[in-house]
């Protein structure tokens, strides 16, 4: 598994479903055995995980939208534990 990086192309991996969650108030990845509860900045990263934009497209979009700079590092950081259990793939 290589490590993500500003180039990566990031998607949702196969059997897993990104949703907003009403009862839970937040997002959630949805998966046959169960379901995992995601905060505010996992579930704004994994919106834009949809193997089309890179992450640099990412971060300028989270930085453009929450109006902040410097996003690259934590993104890049997030990622690397999602790939780690499994809920993105690299495109």
């Amino acid at each position: 598994m290589s490590a993500p990086s500003l180039d990566s192309r990031p998607g949702i991996a196969e059997g897993f479903r990104l949703q907003w969650e009403p009862a839970q108030d937040c997002h959630v990845l949805l998966y046959p055995e169960g379901m995992v509860k995601l905060n505010q900045s996992a579930g704004e990263i994994l919106k834009r995980c949809d193997g089309q934009g890179d992450v640099r497209a990412i971060v300028l979009d989270l930085e453009e939208c929450f109006d902040t700079t410097g996003l690259g590092k934590e993104v890049l950081a997030f990622l690397e534990i999602a790939l780690a259990q499994r809920w993105v793939v690299l495109k």
